[in-house]
C-alpha cells in the first residue's frame, strides 16, 4: 500500500465557484502511481468548500453561486449575525463552507481522479476579498 501526501496552494479567485481538477491532477502528476486507491481533498480554510458537479457549463457555477448566496446571504453589521469581524461575507461564508464541506475523497483509477465525464470539483470562494487557499492532498492505494 502505498502512501503519499503534498500541500497546494490555489492562487487567490474571486467569489464564486472554480473548477479546480487541474490543479489537482496537476498535483496528482508528482505522486507515485497508484493504479486503485482513493485521493483526499482536504482545504484548509473555514470560508470557502469543495464540491463534485457540472465541469462544462459555465452557468452551472453561476447558478450555484446565486443558489448559496439565497441560503446564506450576506448581513450587515447589527442585522442578525454576531460575528461579523471581517465583514458581511464572514459569518455566510462559515455557513456556505459548512453546508457544501471543506472535504473530499475520490477514487483513483490507473493514477489519475476517476471522474464521471461531465464531472469536475469546484472551489466555492465565499468571501469577497480571500487569498491563495491550501489545499492537502493525501493519496492511498496499490
Amino acid at each position: 500500500m502505498t502512501f503519499w501526501q503534498t500541500e497546494i496552494r490555489l492562487r487567490p479567485r474571486s467569489r464564486g465557484f472554480h473548477l479546480i481538477t487541474d490543479e489537482i491532477e496537476s498535483a496528482l502528476a508528482q505522486a507515485p502511481v497508484v493504479e486503485v486507491g482513493l485521493v483526499h481533498l482536504l482545504l484548509k480554510h473555514t470560508s470557502a468548500s469543495l464540491t463534485v458537479n457540472e465541469n462544462a457549463d459555465p452557468s452551472v457555477r453561476s447558478d450555484f453561486e446565486t443558489f448559496i448566496n439565497r441560503l446564506a446571504p450576506d448581513v450587515h453589521p447589527g442585522e442578525g449575525y454576531e460575528h461579523t469581524y471581517e465583514g458581511p461575507d464572514d459569518l455566510p461564508a462559515h455557513f456556505k463552507s459548512s453546508l457544501l464541506g471543506c472535504e473530499l475523497t475520490l477514487p483513483i483509477t490507473g493514477g489519475r481522479i476517476n471522474l464521471g465525464t461531465w464531472q469536475g470539483v469546484y472551489l466555492g470562494e465565499h468571501r469577497n476579498r480571500a487569498g491563495s487557499r491550501s489545499l492537502v492532498l493525501t493519496l492511498q492505494g496499490e
